[in-house]
């Protein structure tokens, strides 16, 4: 939930929250965290380890990170959010701050308290701001959201799916083959 005030707060305010605490900043806007489910780590985990062992067996230059890693999605202090996982394949865009402008494709996982900010908010952020592909799965529906921008596509999976992924086109991720 957002702060209720009309205060724009910029990423200084983020990084002098007390230790511990979880949150982003869009458009000037705190919103508030609640840790991760065990499952929500669990599909967050092995999605990484698919997802790395696959560029490192074809030696790409992309990099995937897991939060939190900061995306500075706007280049600009209002605006900073540390999605589940970040494929990254310009490495101009990486700093040791975390990733400067759009990553190429965002995962999130659906936490009870993030609907909302998932499927509305970062969608439009993230589309607007030029990621090529957002992918949002939802545990609690079995279902995988797939956005790809550079087409102007969208398609629903569930967890029994094998799901193409737009910026590597050799590679799926079978979901009925996953344990979560």
């Amino acid at each position: 939930m957002p702060l209720l005030n009309e205060q724009t707060y910029t990423t200084d305010d983020i990084y002098s929250l007390p230790e511990g605490t979880r949150a982003e900043l869009i458009d000037g806007q705190i919103y508030y965290m609640a840790p991760p489910t065990r499952r929500h780590q669990r599909i967050t985990g092995t999605l990484y380890r698919k997802i790395a062992d696959y560029i490192d067996a074809q030696k790409g230059s992309c990099e995937v990170n897991i939060a939190p890693f900061a995306v500075f999605l706007n280049k600009d202090d209002r605006t900073y959010l540390e999605p589940d996982l970040s494929i990254v394949c310009d490495p101009d865009k990486l700093s040791d701050r975390g990733c400067e402008g759009a990553p190429d494709w965002i995962i999130e996982v659906v936490s009870p308290g993030s609907r909302q900010m998932d499927y509305l908010i970062k969608l439009f952020k993230y589309r607007s701001a030029g990621v090529h592909e957002y992918w949002i799965i939802d545990p609690e529906k079995n279902r995988i959201t797939v956005y790809d921008f550079v087409k102007n596509e969208q398609n629903e999976y569930s967890f029994a799916d094998c799901v193409p992924v737009g910026i590597y086109p050799d590679l799926t991720i079978d979901f009925g083959q996953l344990r979560f």
